[in-house]
Formats: C-alpha cells, sequence, structure tokens
C-alpha cells in the first residue's frame, strides 16, 4: 500500500499522508485539506468516517465483534479482573500490580467525601427531576468545591484530580437514586471493595443492616467493566471536545453525562425496559411483537437487538448473558417483565429473521434485565452507565491533554441564504 493518498478536484490532484494504526487501521490525514485547496474541506455527517484523534486506550473492530481496553480483550478482562483494576489500566496504561492497586483504592477512598454544601444543591431538585440530570449538575456542581484548574504537566496533580472524582462519583450515583427514593443519604464503609461499596451506599435501608450478594457484586461489577470504555462514541466525545477548550475534569466530565443522557446512546437500556413495560400492558404476546418488528410498515423498534457498530455480535452481550442468568436464578425474581425479555431473547435467538441479520440482543438488553432484578429504578439506568463509563472518559480526557489536542473546532458547509440587504421594519 502507498502511504499517500491522492485527491483530484478541479483537475488538480493533491497528496496527503495515510496513517496507519497498530491494529492496520488506515486513515487520510487531512488537517491541512482546506488550506492546500483553498476551501475545501470533507462532510461527514455524524462523523461516522472520520477519525477525531489517534488513541491508545480502545480498539474496537464491529465487523468481528471485538474489544479491547489496552490490548486486553474484554473477555479476559471481565473474567480475571475487577472494576479498580480495569480503570487502572484503562488511565495509566498497565495493570496495576498489588501494590499499586491498594494505593489506588485507599487514595480513592480517602477522597470519598462530598462537601455538605453539596447536599444543598442535590436537596433544591424536586425527586421528580431525572437522575442524569441531577448527576450532570451534582458533576459540575464539584467545580464550586474544587475550583484550582489541574496542571495537566503535573502528575501528582493529574494522579490527585482522578483518585478524587472516582471517589466521589459513586457517591453522587448514590445519592441521585436514595434522593428520588426518600432515603437519608450514605457515605458507605471504607472497609469494602468499590462495588461492594457503591451497592452499600444504593441500597442500605437505614432500620437495618445491609447484607452483601456476592452474585450481584459480581454482575455489577462485569457491567462496569464492559461498558468502562467503547472508543470514540458520542459521550466520550463531547468529553474530548469540551476539554480540548481546557475546560476542567469535572466540567468535561459533567458534558460527557449529558450526551450519555440520550436514548440513542446511553439512555438505550432505558428504553429496552419502556419497551418492555409497553408489550405488558398490550398483554404480553411476544411472538406478536416479533412479528411487528419484521414487518417494514410497523413503526414498532425492537430496542437492545442488534448495534450500529458491531456488525456481527456484541462481545460484552456474550459475557453478560451469563451474568443474567446468575443473577436472575439467585434472586429468584418473578416478574413478568422479566418473563418477556426472556420470552425475547429465546425467539430472537431461534428466529431465523434474527439470526441472518445477526440481530442479537445487545448489551444494553441484557444489562437493563440486571438492574431491573437489582430492584434499580428504570431511570436509574443510564446513571449507572455513567459509572462504568468514568474512568473511560477520564483516560480520554487525560490522553487528550497529554497529546496536546488543539480545541476542537468542526467545520462546516453553509445552505443559508446569501447577502440580501437589510430592510427597515416598515418595508418588511
Amino acid at each position: 500500500m502507498s502511504d499517500k493518498a491522492t485527491l483530484q478536484i478541479d483537475g488538480k490532484s493533491y497528496e496527503f499522508p495515510l496513517v496507519k494504526g497498530t491494529e492496520n487501521e488506515v486513515a487520510i490525514k487531512i488537517n491541512n485539506l482546506r488550506g492546500v485547496t483553498d476551501q475545501v474541506i470533507t462532510l461527514d455527517p455524524g462523523y461516522k468516517n472520520t477519525g477525531s484523534c489517534t488513541s491508545a486506550i480502545t480498539f474496537l473492530d464491529g465487523d468481528k465483534g471485538i474489544l479491547r481496553y489496552r490490548g486486553y480483550s474484554i473477555e479476559e478482562l471481565a473474567e480475571k479482573a475487577d472494576f479498580l483494576e480495569v480503570a487502572f489500566l484503562l488511565i495509566f496504561g498497565e495493570l496495576p500490580n498489588q501494590v499499586q492497586l491498594d494505593k489506588f483504592h485507599a487514595d480513592i477512598k480517602s477522597q470519598s467525601v462530598v462537601d455538605e454544601d453539596v447536599k444543598k444543591i442535590l436537596d433544591a431538585f424536586p425527586k421528580s427531576a431525572h437522575p442524569m440530570g441531577v448527576l450532570a449538575s451534582l458533576t459540575s456542581a464539584l467545580t464550586a468545591f474544587n475550583p484550582s484548574s489541574v496542571n495537566v504537566n503535573s502528575e501528582e496533580e493529574m494522579y490527585k484530580a482522578i483518585v478524587k472524582i472516582m471517589g466521589k462519583f459513586p457517591v453522587l450515583v448514590a445519592w441521585t437514586l436514595r434522593k428520588k427514593q426518600g432515603l437519608p443519604l450514605d457515605y458507605g464503609d471504607k472497609n469494602l471493595g468499590y462495588v461492594e461499596n457503591v451497592l452499600k451506599m444504593m441500597f442500605k435501608q437505614p432500620n437495618e443492616d445491609y447484607k452483601h450478594d456476592p452474585v450481584m457484586i459480581n454482575a455489577l461489577d462485569k457491567l462496569l467493566i464492559l461498558h468502562a470504555d467503547h472508543e470514540q462514541n458520542c459521550s466520550t466525545s463531547t468529553v474530548r471536545i469540551v476539554g480540548s477548550s481546557h475546560a476542567g475534569l469535572f466540567a468535561s466530565l459533567s458534558a460527557g453525562i449529558s450526551a450519555l443522557w440520550g436514548p440513542l446512546h446511553g439512555g438505550a437500556n432505558q428504553a429496552v425496559l419502556e419497551m418492555l413495560e409497553a408489550i405488558k400492558a398490550d398483554g404480553g404476546d411476544t411472538k406478536k411483537y416479533m412479528a411487528k418488528a419484521k414487518d417494514k410498515d410497523d413503526p414498532f423498534r425492537l430496542m437492545g437487538f442488534g448495534h450500529r457498530v458491531y456488525k456481527n455480535f456484541d462481545p460484552r452481550a456474550k459475557i453478560i448473558k451469563k451474568a443474567a442468568d446468575e443473577v436472575l436464578g439467585e434472586l429468584g425474581v418473578e416478574d413478568p417483565i422479566l418473563d418477556i425479555a426472556k420470552g425475547l431473547e429465546r425467539e430472537a435467538l431461534e428466529d431465523t429473521y434474527f439470526v441472518d441479520r445477526k440481530l442479537y440482543p445487545n448489551v444494553d438488553f441484557y444489562s437493563g434485565i440486571i438492574y431491573r432484578a437489582m430492584g434499580i429504578p428504570v431511570d436509574m439506568f443510564t446513571v449507572m452507565f455513567a459509572l462504568g463509563r468514568l474512568p473511560g472518559w477520564i483516560a480520554q480526557w487525560r490522553e487528550m491533554r497529554l497529546n496536546k489536542e488543539p480545541i476542537g473546532r468542526p467545520r462546516q458547509i453553509y445552505t443559508g441564504e446569501t447577502y440580501r440587504p437589510f430592510k427597515a421594519i416598515n418595508e418588511r
């Protein structure tokens, strides 16, 4: 393969270098296209074919169903590592040894107390407020209590900022849930592991001891790992582009949370449960809705099946399906919604229409089932997604700043009116 690409415009030829990644991905580097061609730009709505950066964090091959963090397969990480190990890997580039992991956890726990004044901000929200709006606001508010900017050239300052948000974010997640349910706010227990503490902060009742369930801990640990990063998706790109203006880490993360909120992104697992509720309300006939999904003239859309990136299968879904089966078996939950979900799953895996089109249940489908079984409200699902995605956002923000990437500034093709003279108001 040549190391250059040639572009012809109006009879003139222009050469641009090719950039090759370690997994043999190839890109045409066109950052000087507009300059050398006198105003020509590329047009790529949604940036589906545009690389905004080079990154050493996550590799994703949707055609082959491959997802790797820093070179490690998602299958091995989900089986052999815990969430904090994966967070350390994503942020700092290598899996930690025991000393590094213990220090990381201890430093996170030391930063897990949130300023009491943040409670006043939380109190101002009605219980009806969507948890994602509350979480984005509280995360942004942390900037007010930590006003100094991070010196990205100082490893010590960067590390302090990272453990600070890793410590405080789970508290904000738990408070968001407890506010919605009218429960007293909880700071958890420093003697617990990261994931165990998250569950305790969320679910501990004020009048009884909290009992840990290893099946729930394992399932949540895997869910957080599987959601920890996913290359340059909408929320990650948002974190990077906001951070490219040299906005602080907390402000950039708040922007990422808002991007994740959308139903086409992090809200997909919420959409799955809303679909299941609608099917239940209509009698619970899964065969009827599978038929509707196959009817091109029917507006019904089957949520939680297939993926816009994975054209073969979602590797995360294979892992989390086992955890979903374990959770449902352990908890013994009797829930018609979960029965409908299992019915849809069974039919999709056996129906040639779905099998031929590779419309398998994806990670959003199974994560929604697990969160439902755990007793997490539907509108908290995306908040849990944000908790998992936190280390990926941090890693991407850190990489962007250390690489000294320029401020994000997309171009456009203007399609509005050409010049027209101003008319006085009595002439319009």
